[in-house]
C-alpha cells in the first residue's frame, strides 16, 4: 500500500476557506488518479473531487465553483481548496490513490482522514 498523510483541516466558519493536502509517500503518485471524499455522520462516503494523472477533473455538482483540486507531482501532493464553505460541508474527508495501472490495482490506497467543520 501506499501511505497518504492529510492535513489542513479544522473549523472554519460559513463562508471561509481552507485548504487540505495529501502527501504519498510513493512514486507511483504520478501514474495515480487521486481524489478527495467525505462522509459525514450517518452519510456514506460520497465523492468530492477526483484529478486523474494526466490532469482532468471532475467534482461533485454540490461543490462545483467552490472546491478546486489540483496536483504537484514532484512533491507527491494532492490538494483541495475550499471555498464558500457551507455547514453542510462538514466532514471526514479522505485522500484516495488509485493507481493507472489495473496490474497494480493492490496499492489502491486511502489516507487517515482529516475532520472539516463549518460552524458559526
Amino acid at each position: 500500500q501506499v501511505q497518504l498523510e492529510e492535513s489542513g483541516g479544522g473549523l472554519v466558519q460559513p463562508g471561509g476557506s481552507l485548504r487540505l493536502s495529501c502527501a504519498a509517500s510513493r512514486s507511483i503518485f504520478s501514474r495515480s488518479s487521486m481524489g478527495w471524499y467525505r462522509q459525514a455522520p450517518g452519510k456514506q462516503r460520497e465523492l468530492v473531487a477526483v484529478i486523474q494523472s494526466g490532469g482532468n477533473t471532475n467534482y461533485a455538482d454540490s461543490v462545483k465553483g467552490r472546491f478546486t483540486i489540483s496536483r504537484h507531482n514532484d512533491k507527491g501532493t494532492v490538494y483541495l481548496q475550499m471555498n464558500s464553505l457551507k455547514p453542510a460541508d462538514t466532514a471526514v474527508y479522505y485522500c484516495n490513490l488509485r493507481p493507472d495501472n489495473p496490474d497494480m490495482t493492490k496499492l489502491a490506497s486511502w489516507g487517515q482522514g482529516t475532520q472539516v467543520t463549518v460552524s458559526s
